[in-house]
């Protein structure tokens, strides 16, 4: 890569690449800027939902989780997808916080509620 050349990186919230171009506003907007943007440099098109930036699968992703993913510059596992694949792969029981929680709600006859999604 040449340092004397200069590179922008530039998001664009809520710009999607609609799967179905007749139900997309973007398709349907006259964007001639945008267009000729892409047509005449170096462009690329990122995933951003699902698995593909660390959320579950089918599930949108956002500006915050976007954003995150590109600064770290791969996926970065949201934290409802942590959990749930700590409790797939059982390392959810090995916690050392949840079980000393379990153990001292067991212990004096107590509840222990877990929230989440």
């Amino acid at each position: 890569m040449d340092p004397t050349k200069r590179h922008l990186l530039v998001i664009l919230d809520g710009w999607g690449i609609a799967e179905d171009p007749s139900v997309s506003a973007i398709d349907h907007a006259d964007t001639p800027y945008v267009d000729s943007l892409l047509e005449e440099n170096p462009s690329g098109v990122l995933k951003a939902s699902g698995r593909a930036v660390g959320l579950p699968e089918g599930q949108m992703g956002n500006s915050e989780v976007g954003h995150t993913n590109l600064g770290a510059g791969g996926v970065v596992w949201q934290e409802i997808l942590r959990i749930s694949n700590a409790i797939e792969d059982g390392s959810f029981f090995e916690n050392e916080a949840l079980v000393e929680a379990a153990r001292h709600a067991d212990g004096n006859d107590g509840i222990l509620h877990l929230m989440g999604c």
